[in-house]
C-alpha cells in the first residue's frame, strides 16, 4: 500500500501522520509599522503516530504464545512500528480443556473481534496445526470476518503465518500455505520469511521448526519447549514484517 508497494492503503485505517499543536497553524503577524510585512506562516508540528502490527494467535500449551512474544520483540526493534498481542476466541468448552489438560490462558492478552483486524497496518496469525491446516479455533476466526471481506476491508495488508505442529512432518509447511487461502479472499498481501534468516535456516546440529513460510515449533506431545533458534527465528520474522510494513506504508508528509 503506497511507496513500493504499487497498491492504496486502505481507507478505513487512519493516515501515519496527525496534528499535534493545532495552536501552531498558519497566523499572521500582526505590525504597527506603516510598511507593508509579509505574512509569517509556522508549519504546524506533526506527531508520527507507530504502524502497529496485531499478533493474532491461538495457542492451546503455549507454544505458539511462545512464538507470538518473541514476535512483538522482533518488530519493536524497528523504529515506528509497534506489536500488539491479541488471542483468537476459544471454542472448545471448559469440560473439554480440562480434559485435555490445557493449561489456563493469563489476562494479560486480550481477546480480539473480527471488526478490530482494520485497526492494524499488518496482521500475523498464528496457530498450531490440525492434519496439516490450522486449528478449528484460528478457523472460526477467519469465518467471523465476512462482514470485512464483504466490503474487502483488509485488501492491501501485509499478513503472514507462524505455526505450531507435534512431529517433523506434521505441517510446518502446508499449516502455512493451506492458510493462504484466507488472505487471497480478502486481498491481503501475504508476506514469508524466505531465507532471510540466513545461515540460521540451513543449519541441520538440531530440530528446528520453522520454514520460508514463517516461524515454527515442534510441540512433541506438548512438553517440548520452543529452542533458542526457533525463537530467533520467531523474532527475526518480526522484524522483517515491521521493516516490510514500513516499506508498503506510504510517506503522507510529502502528499
Amino acid at each position: 500500500m503506497g511507496k513500493g508497494g504499487g497498491c492504496f492503503p486502505s481507507k478505513n485505517r487512519p493516515p501515519p501522520v496527525v496534528e499535534s499543536d493545532p495552536d501552531s497553524a498558519q497566523n499572521p503577524v500582526d505590525n504597527d509599522d506603516d510598511d507593508s510585512v509579509p505574512i509569517e506562516t509556522v508549519n504546524p508540528i506533526v506527531e508520527i503516530r507507530k504502524l502497529r502490527i496485531f499478533i493474532v494467535f491461538y495457542s492451546m500449551y503455549g507454544h505458539v504464545e511462545s512464538l507470538a512474544r518473541y514476535i512483538k520483540k522482533g518488530v519493536e526493534e524497528i523504529d515506528g512500528v509497534e506489536g500488539v498481542l491479541f488471542r483468537v476466541p476459544e471454542t472448545l468448552s471448559p469440560d473439554a480443556l480440562s480434559a485435555m489438560k490445557v493449561p489456563a490462558k493469563g489476562d494479560d492478552i486480550p481477546e480480539i473481534s473480527a471488526e478490530e483486524l482494520v485497526e492494524a497496518d499488518g496482521l500475523l496469525f498464528g496457530f498450531p496445526t490440525r492434519y496439516g491446516s490450522m486449528s478449528a479455533q484460528m478457523k472460526a476466526f477467519f469465518d467471523s470476518t465476512g462482514g470485512l471481506w464483504k466490503e474487502q476491508k483488509l485488501a492491501g495488508v501485509p499478513a503472514g503465518f507462524f505455526v505450531s505442529t507435534g512431529t517433523q512432518g506434521g505441517g510446518q509447511e502446508t499449516t502455512a500455505w493451506t492458510a493462504i487461502t484466507q488472505l487471497a479472499h480478502h486481498g491481503m498481501i501475504y508476506v514469508p520469511i524466505g531465507y532471510t534468516f540466513g545461515a540460521g535456516m540451513f543449519k541441520m546440529e538440531s530440530v528446528r521448526g520453522g520454514s520460508p513460510y514463517g516461524a515454527g515449533v515442534f510441540s512433541g506431545d506438548g512438553s517440548r519447549e520452543p529452542s533458542e533458534r526457533e525463537l530467533e527465528l520467531a523474532q527475526h520474522q518480526g522484524k522483517y514484517m515491521a521493516m516490510m510494513v514500513k516499506r508498503f506504508q506510504p510517506d503522507t508528509r510529502n502528499g
